[in-house]
């Protein structure tokens, strides 16, 4: 992403960068450099414009400076309502406000900030309007009336229009695949394949030669040449999942293969030129991860020309309750009577698994039915008075499987389920193996792996999204 001004203006405006969801009326604060390499600019933070905004080094910073003194990323600037966060992101030289180093600290106004030997004035500019909330109750299949989300469907649709590349970043479950797939639809591409890679369902070794393709021979196995998700998605969008949980010696790969338009494949000297519009999905912290060295910052500045931030369920007030209308609706029937009082519980619960779990929790007392009573537990529902698993359950990511099938019926057994809900239990079981091993079959390719399964590739992200919760 370019500098957002040139070097010699006087007033630069953010340009739409970091998209997240900003205070329904909020303070607007100016930043100018009073003393240092770059003084005379001047830099707004405003809702609308993004609500975070970096100061570094780096040209894609939202606030590039030529100071020597001031590290790549070095601070970041955020709105708080009617006050300016700062915040120190680890630079060598500090982040000090009215002469007193901070870690992280609120401005009103009128206070001075040095990075470095960059010497920022904080304005206080006033309340802005308030933030543009959208009638609609929902984006594509991303659904939710309330105001967070209302207030995001404008933005999503801006973006949408064009072909930028996108960082979505959300908490485990809160609907980034729905969002990009919205996104895809709603654009420019939408005659052509939309394409999701799963970073984590490919072992190392193989995530090369599933994201750029490979010539027959070009390893063991490789037995015929096969086109890789960047081929597959051309002239549509490709949805890098869990972007944060790729190897960081594929990063420079990928970046290249972004930044040129044009792939290897593996075991050839060819380069394939490809037309594709990328999104990343990530429930990782990047810029934590940047910090750490696990991801590369070029990378992440390529990719984040655009970024939304989907809200977690707990912070949507109002949504637990249509969400869960909808889900039974889908699941029972149009005709079917929401249960009495299920909704009271949904909305008590803070739900960390997002929409997700709430899914899994409705299809849980929908497959139970009426007769079967019922409490909510951080698993989603079960019957009161089962013994909760004594760790975590098997197959969650990240965990391990019971060695045979006989196994994983003996602890579900063990558990003295009723018989739907232990029959139940099972089911999961295996389908969370088998799309775990029909998608490391497939080289973490969605679409490839639903038509080797003979369902829809909608039901099978479904069965996919399971395996995580």
């Amino acid at each position: 992403m370019p500098p957002l001004s040139d070097d010699d203006a006087a007033s630069t405006e953010l340009l739409p960068g970091p998209v997240r969801p900003a205070a329904a009326a909020a303070e607007s604060f100016a930043l100018s450099v009073m003393a240092g390499p770059d003084e005379g600019r001047r830099f707004t933070v405003a809702p609308g414009l993004p609500s975070r905004v970096l100061a570094g080094t780096s040209p894609a910073c939202d606030i590039p400076l030529t100071d020597r003194l001031v590290s790549r990323r070095h601070a970041a600037f955020e709105l708080a309502g009617a006050r300016l966060r700062v915040t120190d992101l680890g630079s060598t030289n500090g982040t000090f406000v009215q002469g007193i180093r901070v870690g992280d600290a609120y401005l009103q106004g009128s206070e001075l900030v040095r990075i470095g030997e960059t010497v920022l004035r904080v304005e206080a500019l006033g309340v802005t309007q308030a933030a543009e909330l959208s009638p609609a109750v929902q984006f594509g299949r991303l659904l939710g009336a309330s105001e967070e989300m209302r207030r995001l469907y404008p933005l999503c649709e801006r973006i949408a229009a064009s072909s930028v590349p996108v960082v979505i970043e959300g908490e485990t479950g809160t609907g980034k695949e729905v969002l990009a797939e919205a996104l895809h639809e709603q654009g420019p591409r939408a005659a052509g394949p939309f394409v999701v890679f799963d970073c984590t369902a490919v072992p190392p070794t193989l995530v090369e030669s599933a994201l750029f393709g490979h010539e027959r021979g070009a390893f063991t196995g490789a037995n015929e040449a096969r086109r890789g998700v960047f081929e597959e998605a051309h002239g549509g969008t490709l949805l890098l999942d869990e972007i944060g949980d790729l190897d960081l010696s594929l990063q420079a790969k990928l970046l290249r293969a972004i930044q040129r338009s044009e792939v290897q494949r593996v075991g050839s000297n060819r380069w394939i030129r490809v037309d594709i519009r990328v999104l990343a999905a990530t429930r990782r912290d990047l810029e934590r991860e940047i910090q750490a060295g696990r991801f590369r910052d070029d990378l992440f500045f390529r990719l984040a020309v655009a970024r939304i931030e989907l809200p977690p369920l707990r912070k949507r007030r109002g949504d637990v309750t249509v969400l869960a209308h909808h889900f039974f609706r889908q699941l029972a029937g149009r005709g079917a009577l929401f249960p009495q009082g299920f909704g009271e519980r949904l909305e008590d619960y803070d739900w960390p698994g997002n929409v997700r779990e709430l899914y899994n929790a409705v299809a849980r007392r929908v497959a139970l039915g009426e007769d079967a009573p019922i409490e909510i537990t951080r698993a989603g529902l079960a019957s009161p008075g089962a013994p909760a698993p004594a760790s975590t359950p098997a197959g969650a990511r990240g965990g391990t499987e019971p060695g045979t099938a006989d196994d994983v019926i003996e602890e579900i057994l063990a558990l003295n389920l009723p018989l739907p809900r232990a029959r139940e239990r099972v089911v999961e079981h295996f389908e969370r193996r088998y799309v775990e091993r029909v998608l490391a079959q497939h080289g973490g390719n969605v679409r490839s792996a639903a038509a080797a399964s003979g369902i829809a590739r909608r039901y099978f992200q479904i069965l996919r999204a399971r395996r995580a919760t």
